[in-house]
């Protein structure tokens, strides 16, 4: 990333380290606080600096890290990026800090790196125990997703192409359109998240990274199975002005876990750890259990 940076993504930056793993570099960020530590899984295609309103609010040691291929983490090329590494990547992790209990709060795909977490749980082969999960504005069940015209391109054969022609102006515009009406997209907000997007030429494999939505439908029967039987605490937290994970997604997974607490958020959309943290880390505590 050129020295010319945005100051709160360098802040972001200096306050992290990288740890190396089997799939390469990995940029992770911790906080001390009380009780088990909360991990914070980002989504497409930004990183673990939305989270970086909520950690401080949290009161509670957290862990944060950039998905391989994301922000501030190694960016291969080419690769095929899964949720299933992105899992291993995060065992891996947790296992190098040391961490045996953990919670979990995911957002967008980072839903479906949690599901993928409650799989294992349920065959008995994590190294830690997962005590609970709260899931954020994720299209999990895909066929109630409502994909952005650009999403829809990038997983076309026509995605080496859109990756290629990706500008700030572009991305700036289509980022914006996930946010709600009153709490519209930022411009620092915008310059940010591109910079992190961009870093190390990102952007020029979104198309790859966006590749777990069709995971979501091979892997359905798995991960719906999952959410439905797994035997922890389960919460939902939803900005409902969401565009992309609309309320119809929310009600699929109420139908798939009919005991899941759920948190509405009513005025936020599809980020609403952006939109506004205190009303999200306030969705958190609940669900957490304080």
């Amino acid at each position: 990333m050129s020295s010319g940076m945005p100051e709160s993504v360098a802040a972001w930056r200096a306050g992290g380290r990288w740890l190396e793993t089997a799939a390469g570099r990995i940029f992770v960020r911790e906080t001390d606080g009380d009780g088990p530590v909360v991990v914070l899984l980002h989504g497409y295609p930004s990183s673990s600096y939305d989270f970086r309103q909520v950690i401080d609010r949290l009161d509670r040691a957290t862990l944060t890290l950039d998905f391989l291929g994301f922000g501030l983490s190694d960016k291969p090329r080419p690769h095929r990026y899964t949720i299933f590494e992105h899992t291993d990547v995060l065992v891996e992790v947790l296992a190098q800090l040391g961490h045996r209990d953990v919670d979990v709060v995911a957002h967008d795909m980072g839903t479906s790196v949690a599901t993928e977490l409650l799989a294992r749980d349920r065959a008995n082969a994590l190294p830690f125990a997962l005590r609970r999960v709260v899931l954020s504005n994720g299209g999990l069940i895909v066929s109630k997703v409502s994909l952005r015209p650009i999403q829809k391109v990038l997983l076309s054969r026509l995605g080496p192409v859109a990756a290629a022609l990706a500008n700030p102006t572009l991305f700036r515009r289509e980022f914006a359109r996930l946010f709600s009406p009153g709490h519209p997209l930022r411009s620092e907000e915008g310059a940010a998240q591109w910079a992190l997007v961009s870093n190390a030429d990102g952007h020029r494999i979104a198309h790859l990274l966006c590749a777990y939505v069709r995971e979501r439908v091979a892997y359905a029967e798995r991960w719906h199975g999952a959410v439905r039987a797994w035997d922890g605490d389960l919460g939902l937290l939803w900005g409902l002005r969401d565009p992309v994970a609309t309320t119809h997604v929310l009600d699929g997974l109420r139908e798939l876990r009919p005991a899941a607490r759920v948190v509405e958020l009513p005025e936020l959309g599809h980020y609403p750890q952006v939109e506004d943290p205190a009303a999200f880390v306030a969705g958190v505590r609940e669900l957490l259990g304080g």
